[in-house]
């Protein structure tokens, strides 16, 4: 599935502010709409659990968006597949806005997150298409960058428009973004895929089973999935946590959300920094290891009943720096595992992601103490993730993987 890459036209160019609003916006419609989870319940007559499936839906709809729009935009380029998600994502947003039940605002989160994974995608193909290949690596880490401000800032923005206006104004900013975008991407983005091929089935799905049956790989990206995502259950049941546990306003949530945006930051940039002095296998445990120590004290401070904030905010932060210093490790290690279908890795291993996403977040649903469901499933996503990898290291050079020895970056 993967072709050499083509040199960029000089003359293309594409708005990078552009790139990062389409970017951000996959996620943003997830983490914006988190603090107002009690509100839009009671106003909809919905239990918690049944809230909560708001945000398993939007992950399932990214999952599956991420593994279609790539070999689409390929075949009949970015701009019209930007075009298609973002429309979606607008149209969906407009059903959410005017939900009537749970289960539309469920139907219409889907589809929502269905088109915002376009962006998410084809913000960052588009990058590869227009940059040189010595400044791809560098406009991406841009990008990626800038695009880490909207989860950050996301819940803090919901947890305002929420508590001041309403939950429904969530989906009114969201809806006048969407506008934007689509009107933005209609008039100032080109098309950026010089090298479209013809769209085969047969050849993608012939990849990803080779995938499937690499046990390194697999191993790699089901660890580096679990670890990841182990603040999933978190954002779920900060909302019950946050404001019906601790007492604390609405307005105050998207914070607590935010410390994890802040934790998972300090996690990579902490991985960077020593990757090349240190194993890169040595932060897959490190990492996953320190999420399931804090899951472990999590569960042990509720069950004593002695959680407060600074306790929360401290869990928390530890929690998520682990899963920060696993993520790039196990990323890295998983595309090395599966040379020349470095594509095809990369999409199946954000569908791992997100599919563990939507795991954690189903799972919460399940137990009447929101603190206690979000520590037991997080031990267990970070104990699968420390088993994958301990799984995928004793898989050496039976996978085709990278060569023994000092492990790259």
């Amino acid at each position: 599935m993967t072709r050499a890459h083509p040199s960029p036209a000089p003359s293309i160019r594409a708005p990078l502010w552009l790139l990062v609003l389409v970017t951000l916006s996959g996620t943003m419609a997830m983490h914006i709409f988190m603090p107002a989870l009690p509100l839009a319940g009671a106003d909809l007559g919905a239990s918690p659990a049944g809230m909560q499936q708001t945000i398993t839906l939007y992950v399932v709809g990214l999952a599956f968006g991420q593994l279609i729009y790539g070999p689409v935009s390929d075949t009949i380029g970015r701009r019209p597949t930007l075009l298609l998600g973002l429309g979606i994502y607008l149209v969906a947003s407009v059903f959410a806005l005017f939900a009537p039940t749970l289960e539309w605002l469920l139907a219409a989160r889907l589809a929502q997150a269905l088109g915002g994974a376009a962006g998410i995608t084809l913000g960052r193909s588009i990058v590869r298409d227009i940059s040189t290949p010595e400044r791809v690596t560098k406009d991406l880490a841009l990008l990626n960058l800038l695009t880490l401000v909207g989860p950050g800032l996301s819940p803090i923005l919901g947890s305002y428009l929420a508590d001041g206006f309403g939950w429904r104004a969530i989906y009114v900013f969201l809806v006048c973004m969407a506008t934007a975008m689509v009107l933005c991407a209609w008039r100032l983005l080109p098309e950026t895929n010089l090298d479209r091929s013809p769209l085969a089935f047969g050849k993608i799905a012939r990849d990803y089973g080779q995938l499937v049956g690499n046990r390194r790989f697999l191993g790699f990206m089901v660890g580096g999935a679990c670890s990841s995502t182990a603040l999933y259950p978190y954002l779920a049941t900060a909302p019950y946590i946050v404001h019906g546990q601790l007492q604390l306003p609405i307005s105050q949530i998207g914070w607590f959300a935010a410390i994890t945006i802040v934790g998972a930051s300090v996690g990579s940039a902490t991985t960077r920094r020593l990757v090349g002095r240190l194993n890169t296998e040595l932060f897959l445990y490190m990492g996953a290891g320190l999420s399931l120590a804090m899951a472990l004290v999590f569960l042990g401070v509720q069950a004593m009943g002695w959680l407060n904030v600074p306790v929360l905010i401290a869990i928390t932060f530890l929690l998520t720096t682990g899963c920060g210093m696993a993520s790039p490790a196990g990323l890295s290690r998983a595309l090395s595992s599966a040379p020349g279908l470095t594509g095809s890795a990369a999409g199946l291993y954000g569908f791992g992601q997100m599919a563990a996403g939507a795991l954690g977040t189903k799972l919460v649903g399940y137990g009447s103490d929101p603190a206690i469901s979000c520590a037991v499933v997080q031990i267990f996503l970070t104990v699968v993730a420390l088993g994958a990898f301990r799984i995928a290291v004793g898989a050496r050079g039976g996978d085709g993987g990278e060569p023994q020895g000092r492990d790259a970056p």
